[in-house]
């Protein structure tokens, strides 16, 4: 039992023993005293002035006695209007201290048999184009909420549903017999992922000489620009070609299946390198190209049961005007699949693999309406989690150079991003002279950890439902609310504890008279547990970044007003290496809650 639940239940016992009064834990409200107040904790005391029938000041003037008296924890009091300021015994965050220190993964619950199943689709990549910068803000989030889901006691399944089929899948397809020449990743020393998504580039660069070409010869034929140009979209020889190879591939076509398939695999290829970089994996991977047809059975199935209807043309529609939304199209005229079909026979698979009890979707914001029509149709398709369903909408991320278009080959690439990173750590370490006495082993790890928290960091202290804009230089600093600065403090904490260890002392909770930095300090490691549960349920990993950095700032303005290897006592010497000790293993897995590695030396 914490501090927090020592106190409340001594409360609920004040009051009944002072006013009869059965209070229940919601009713004893607990925060932490504003810093204008000497204190740890306040009690809000107005939820019982009408049972004792006193003023607020009288009534926390009698609970701060018997808390004192009775609790065991508290040591003093005092009383602004109706709250109750509670100075907290060194004796209890002692061995509030103690307890923690016993416990590796304090705060962090471990999921049981009856534990519920959380679900968590991220990333969802094309396959004709590499991985980029939006990419790494979903990869980064969904593997974050996975972490953090399980810390708060969830069995946590993570997924994946690759777009591989369909026009844009096509568009590279064609390019590559067009002008690839037999090229392969092995030939052309490329990433497949890079090599595709270049035939993709390549096709749109053809593809709008076409148009413009077209489009010219139509308003020279006297047709009105506007017209020229969506007939010129249309009737290009290269969208044409690329649709009666989409249309081969729904027919099972065995020459394009299986370029189709050659080509996917390149790209799978290079996905694995990129998400093993940025360490990011998940428990089951899902394709469209096999949910789509599913999508559709479920929609024929959901028209026989009349939840949705057909039209005069054969396309079937789902009317939400009920809902007070629109009319949704769910299979074209030709009966053809669209995004909606696909999500949802995605679900269906992914119901029958797993008892799904709750389903995250981490997906861009610009997606907030597809997920309101998702949810409400896969309630009337009888899943029991549809309802319930969390779209985990996240903003745009841009460098401040602008916004991406892939299309015209300038996308921000992940790879690319990730190197330049790990490059910005070895070059800003070399300056800063961090890595003196190294081997060139141990510097290329330690930029790739710092480089990768760095860029890890910055994007997850972000509120994910804001747009962000991502800034490479101040992300590297070592100074401020940054990943190096957090990961440099763990790295001189450990650096403590080894030279303690070579000089044989032991951290441990020692008898001492507290000073006000350390209670402070102590109760800041104690707020780790909050801090987790808060963000499992507001799904914000930026609430870890804000504890890791607050508790990393504190304990840095706590280091430089107190010595550790200096104090004063041998006893002092031993608690504030556990201190220390404890600041260090939440910094630890916090940060691993963000997908964060910290080094042991910097």
């Amino acid at each position: 039992m914490n501090i927090e639940q020592k106190i409340q239940q001594a409360a609920m016992a004040a009051v009944k023993a002072l006013y009869g009064m059965d209070a229940d834990e919601k009713m004893v409200q607990l925060q932490k005293t504003r810093s204008e107040f000497e204190g740890n904790l306040t009690l809000v005391v107005f939820p019982f002035v009408k049972t004792a029938r006193k003023a607020p000041a009288v009534v926390a003037q009698e609970i701060g006695e018997y808390l004192v008296t009775e609790s065991g924890v508290v040591s003093s009091y005092n009383v602004v209007n109706g709250f109750l300021n509670l100075c907290i015994a060194d004796a209890a965050w002692t061995q509030l201290l103690s307890d923690i220190e016993g416990d590796e993964h304090y705060g962090e619950k471990t999921a049981g048999e009856d534990s519920p199943l959380v679900m968590i689709e991220y990333s969802s990549p094309n396959t004709n184009k590499p991985l980029h910068l939006g990419h790494v803000r979903n990869n980064l989030l969904g593997w974050s909420l996975a972490q953090i889901m399980q810390a708060n006691g969830n069995k946590v399944v993570k997924t994946n549903i690759v777009n591989d089929r369909g026009i844009h899948i096509c568009k590279s397809m064609l390019a590559w017999l067009k002008w690839g020449n037999g090229e392969t990743p092995e030939t052309s020393g490329k990433k497949g992922d890079h090599l595709i998504g270049d035939y993709y580039v390549a096709f749109d660069k053809h593809y709008r000489e076409e148009v413009k070409a077209l489009k010219e010869q139509f308003v020279a034929e006297g047709m009105d620009a506007e017209a020229a140009e969506e007939r010129a979209k249309r009737e290009a020889p290269l969208i044409v070609e690329a649709h009666e190879m989409l249309v081969k591939w729904e027919q099972n076509d065995p020459e394009v299946r299986a370029l189709w398939a050659k080509m996917n695999d390149w790209v799978y290829a290079g996905f694995d390198e990129t998400y093993k970089m940025m360490g990011v994996a998940f428990d089951k991977i899902y394709y469209e190209s096999d949910t789509y047809l599913e999508g559709r059975e479920k929609v024929e199935e959901g028209l026989a049961k009349g939840f949705f209807y057909r039209r005069d043309d054969n396309s079937v529609w789902a009317d939400l005007t009920g809902e007070g939304l629109d009319e949704k199209l769910l299979l074209r005229s030709d009966g053809t699949s669209v995004y909606m079909t696909q999500d949802i026979g995605t679900a269906k698979l992914r119901f029958q693999d797993y008892p799904i009890d709750q389903m995250i979707y981490v997906v861009g914001n610009e997606q907030n309406y597809h997920f309101q029509v998702l949810s409400i149709l896969l309630d009337k398709l009888g899943f029991s989690w549809g309802k319930d369903l969390v779209h985990f909408s996240y903003g745009m991320v841009e460098l401040p150079n602008g916004k991406m278009k892939s299309r015209e080959g300038t996308v921000v690439d992940a790879d690319d991003l990730m190197a330049a990173m790990i490059d910005d750590a070895r070059r800003t370490s070399d300056e800063l002279g961090k890595f003196d006495d190294m081997t060139e082993e141990e510097k290329a790890e330690i930029a790739r950890v710092v480089g990768l928290g760095a860029l890890k960091y910055f994007i997850l202290k972000v509120d994910a439902r804001k747009n962000m804009l991502f800034n490479p230089e101040e992300s590297i600093d070592f100074n401020g609310n940054t990943g190096p600065f957090i990961q440099y403090t763990y790295a001189r904490i450990r650096s403590i504890l080894r030279k303690a260890e070579a000089a044989g002392v032991q951290a441990e909770a020692t008898n001492i008279q507290l000073a006000q930095k350390e209670i402070d300090l102590i109760q800041k490691i104690s707020e780790y547990a909050a801090a987790v549960a808060q963000a499992g349920k507001d799904y914000n990993p930026s609430g870890i970044a804000k504890y890791c950095y607050e508790l990393t700032k504190q304990f840095n303005q706590f280091y430089h007003d107190f010595s550790i290897l200096n104090a004063d006592t041998e006893e002092q010497k031993r608690f504030r290496l556990l201190i220390a000790k404890n600041v260090a293993k939440n910094i630890k897995n916090g940060m691993a809650l963000l997908g964060i590695e910290v080094p042991e030396r910097m």
